[in-house]
């Protein structure tokens, strides 16, 4: 049977009982990268958590070669042993490889299995304060280019609160793009989840911008932006106009509030 075994993401106790069991009698690893699986193994080993050395076989399974490497698994050992999936931390196919073996897995009647565990985004949703039932999960947004503009506007005028991975080396830049969108807009920002460095920054989008020109950035950065409802619910076609903001990214918000296509509403901008 297949299983999707979620690593910590920075505590290694954080790992579950079931996972150390799954862990202990695997024949088979899938791991987006087997030095980082290999590692893990080896730390809770040392720690006494795992009482099994690793004679198994490893597999490197990650997005660039997922479809690649799909054509190539065992039916037989996928269906009569234990075999693992593990991404390099938090619950695989949440903005990690894994979805395509899930999907691979029901098409060809597999029988899988995802055990819960750690995951960035709810750790820093559940830390921010932000008491809304709804939210919603973009992961990392596009690097560069009018994609990640269109994006970002997107998150920041979806009307819920929004969690956002991003890395260090692109982290003020994200901060000073909403910051030209609002300042005033309340962020919560998670540094290194569960680890020994671990940080929270809450205030304004400007406040945070600032404070950060002057603390180590280094690290994994979770980015949770408070919903905009208020202005979400009185925003008007005029008020989209009156923004500074490429035609494109403008009609893409006019279609949203009036249900036109993006198109139309772009040759009625021009």
């Amino acid at each position: 049977m297949l299983y999707f075994v979620p690593t910590p993401i920075g505590n290694l106790s954080d790992i579950s009982l079931r996972s150390l069991q799954l862990l202990e009698e695997a024949s088979l690893f899938l791991c987006e990268d087997t030095r980082v699986t290999k590692r893990l193994l080896h730390l809770l080993h040392e720690r006494g958590l795992l009482k099994r050395t690793f004679e198994a076989q490893f597999l490197s399974m990650h997005s660039h070669n997922m479809s690649q490497m799909l054509g190539k698994l065992d039916f037989e050992m996928l269906r009569n042993k234990t075999v693992v999936y593990l991404s390099d931390a938090g619950m695989p196919a949440v903005s990690d490889p894994g979805c395509e073996l899930v999907r691979f897995a029901q098409e060809h009647h597999i029988d899988y299995d995802v055990l819960p565990g750690a995951n960035a985004a709810l750790l820093a949703y559940a830390q921010s304060g932000f008491c809304e039932t709804r939210f919603l999960f973009y992961g990392f947004l596009p690097h560069k280019g009018s994609d990640r503009t269109d994006a970002l506007h997107e998150a920041m005028y979806s009307g819920y609160v929004t969690i956002i991975y991003e890395s260090p080396h692109r982290l003020l830049k994200l901060l000073e793009q909403i910051c030209n969108i609002d300042a005033q807009r309340g962020v919560f920002l998670l540094k290194e989840a569960t680890k020994k460095y671990e940080q929270r920054f809450k205030g304004s989008v400007g406040e945070i911008f600032e404070r950060l020109q002057h603390e180590t950035i280094k690290g994994e950065w979770v980015v949770v932006l408070n919903s905009d409802t208020k202005r979400c619910a009185t925003i008007t076609v005029e008020d989209i106009v009156k923004l500074d903001l490429p035609k494109k990214q403008a009609a893409k918000l006019i279609a949203k509030i009036t249900g036109k296509p993006v198109k139309q509403c772009y040759h009625e901008l021009i």
